[in-house]
């Protein structure tokens, strides 16, 4: 090959520089990695109900660093701050059912504020509630409790099951999940967004972080597999079209955690929680979850 001549040196130079340029901030040389793995601390409900410090202690020992909270099981708020200083955690989020959020908003946020969550979740519609009117009902909700939210300081957030991705007439053609997200405002209701659950209702976590950028602060991490399709049926959660198989411990189904993640930046993820709603060891399995992802580059 003839030495490199004057102008093409130059002209390669001025391409890589370009190249370079137009990395986003965060796509530096070295891979990344999940600095502060949390946890959805329903995996561990069974024990938190029976020494809810000592379940605490273990968590952090296990070594993470947040968790998220299901239940405060009898605890004040300012019980909970304590288990959590004593432990050197943080809790950024909690989940809040619907009732408490449509009857009981302004004591929930005053507790949320004292534990020090940043995000308040709502987890779950009820089946009842599932149509077209119940929908809007949940959605008008929702933008009302975010405005409250965030007067305090305090992001509200709504999490995902399969059952979101099932069709609902009434909606204009929309999938319960794209009904909410257009017919919220996305300054006051946020996403968490549980990518386990996104991909048994057979949707691309991608295509809603290209479509709704910065929408998704909280992700749930559990994974799922399909070469055993036997397991729970996850009544309630899911619907005739979700796809069939069982949960798993993180690295151990069928999700691509590298090309989810290579996109957190677009979809504005801040906080990962491991969870595992039906864990066969549950302190064994939070480890394996937690050490796969401590080593994840991406």
């Amino acid at each position: 090959m003839p030495p490199m001549n004057r102008r093409t040196f130059i002209g390669t130079s001025i391409a890589a520089t370009l190249s370079a340029a137009a990395k986003p901030s965060w796509a530096a040389d070295s891979a990344h990695h999940i600095d502060r793995i949390g946890i959805q601390l329903y995996t561990v409900r069974d024990a938190m109900k029976t020494d809810f410090e000592g379940t605490i202690a273990k968590v952090a020992q296990t070594g993470y660093k947040e968790v998220e909270f299901a239940g405060y099981f009898g605890k004040t708020p300012e019980q909970v701050r304590a288990v959590l200083q004593q432990n050197g955690l943080t809790s950024p989020s909690t989940h809040i059912d619907y009732e408490n959020v449509e009857n009981k908003w302004p004591e929930t946020l005053e507790h949320a504020k004292i534990i020090g969550h940043s995000f308040i979740v709502c987890p779950w519609i009820d089946e009842k509630q599932r149509n077209a009117e119940g929908w809007k009902r949940a959605a008008d909700l929702f933008n009302n409790a975010g405005a409250a939210a965030q007067k305090s300081g305090i992001q509200f957030c709504y999490h995902n099951h399969a059952f979101e991705f099932e069709p609902a007439e009434g909606l204009g053609g929309k999938l319960p999940y794209d009904f909410l997200l257009a017919s919220t405002d996305p300054k006051l209701v946020k996403m968490e967004m549980d990518l386990c659950w996104m991909t048994v209702g057979n949707q691309d976590p991608l295509k809603y972080f290209v479509a709704y950028p910065g929408r998704f602060p909280l992700v749930h991490v559990k994974d799922w597999t399909t070469k055993d399709a036997n397991g729970n049926n996850y009544e309630g959660a899911t619907g005739p079209h979700s796809k069939p198989g069982h949960m798993t411990n993180v690295g151990q189904g069928d999700i691509d955690w590298k090309r989810i993640f290579a996109n957190s930046n677009e979809a504005g993820i801040q906080h990962y929680f491991v969870e595992n709603d039906e864990p066969k060891s549950a302190f064994d399995d939070i480890k394996i979850s937690r050490d796969y992802l401590a080593k994840l580059t991406f």
